[in-house]
């Protein structure tokens, strides 16, 4: 029997890419010129993911961040309309390296000069990997609004998680259902400089600051998830034979990490690379301690 434990995974990315906000408003509308046009975005991205180093679950085993590598296909329609999809591929595992696929589409309405706001679904399938925890949480419903008129990006990004998941053997029947929800309230401010190193580039720096409130009842990939943090908060309903099994955890809606990020954006005709870079720190959890982690992305448009 899968054991399921309390996590909460702020990743950096809307689908953990490394950028977030549909590539940071489409690198801010091509550095303000506003383009209007469709094209269609490869990527390959790497970053590290949490693992245990095992498929059953303790709360005294130390996680771990594994390598990974993220190629993706995104199509951006000039109306605001985008969907892609992006597959994962974990290293250092004995099953399954490609352990997730990711499908989504959503909208972006950038059009305006004060204000950006959008919206997208998910749909996350999972493989059976040796190092990745089970989790219900297989669909995202994902939101953001910004201002910005001031100087300072003021902005609120609303994130619900919910699935279930289901496990058969000769002896157990096990199906696990769960939802989570967030709010992760930002401030930033982007900083455009324009012919680096020639006429044809331009850099994008872009730190923010975030607060994220909400729940953590299940492992998950939720685009507002960064970091991680454990609970052994648990409920778990008497077993009996051809029931069903309800996992339930109490961890209520709490603060639950401040994090500090610096984006940034080296475009060079249809080539951007993002690297980034987040401190963050855990308000809830047994791991409260100031922690952080490196992504990358390299991507072309055509």
């Amino acid at each position: 029997m899968r054991v399921f434990l309390t996590c909460l995974l702020l990743f950096c990315s809307v689908f953990a890419e490394g950028q977030s906000l549909a590539d940071l408003e489409r690198q801010l509308d091509s550095l303000l010129n506003k383009q209007q046009k469709s094209e269609i975005v490869a990527a390959l991205s790497y970053g590290n993911n949490p693992a245990y180093g095992s498929k059953t679950v303790n709360l005294d085993q130390p996680i771990v961040m594994k390598a990974y590598l993220s190629p993706s296909l995104t199509w951006y329609h000039k109306s605001g309309l985008f969907a892609g999809a992006s597959g994962y591929y974990l290293f250092d595992t004995d099953k399954k390296h490609w352990f997730e696929w990711d499908f989504t589409a959503g909208y972006d309405y950038t059009k305006n000069r004060n204000f950006i706001t959008g919206i997208s679904y998910t749909r996350y399938l999972f493989n059976d990997s040796t190092d990745v925890p089970a989790t219900p949480i297989n669909n995202e419903l994902f939101s953001y609004f910004y201002y910005r008129k001031w100087w300072l990006h003021m902005g609120v990004s609303l994130d619900y998680g919910w699935g279930n998941y289901s496990s058969n053997t000769a002896r157990l029947r096990e199906r696990v259902t769960g939802s989570d929800f967030n709010v992760i309230a930002t401030v930033r401010h982007p900083f455009i400089f324009d012919a680096v190193l020639c006429s044809r580039d331009a850099l994008l720096l872009q730190p923010s600051l975030s607060l994220t409130l909400g729940t953590a009842n299940y492992y998950s990939q939720l685009a507002a998830f960064r970091y991680l943090t454990r609970s052994s908060k648990m409920k778990l309903d008497k077993m009996r034979p051809g029931k069903v099994i309800n996992y339930e955890d109490h961890t209520g809606f709490e603060a639950r990490a401040v994090d500090c990020t610096v984006n940034v954006s080296y475009l060079f005709n249809q080539f951007t690379l993002s690297p980034s870079f987040t401190v963050f720190k855990p308000l809830t959890g047994a791991d409260t301690q100031l922690m952080g982690y490196f992504t990358a992305r390299l991507s072309y448009s055509f």
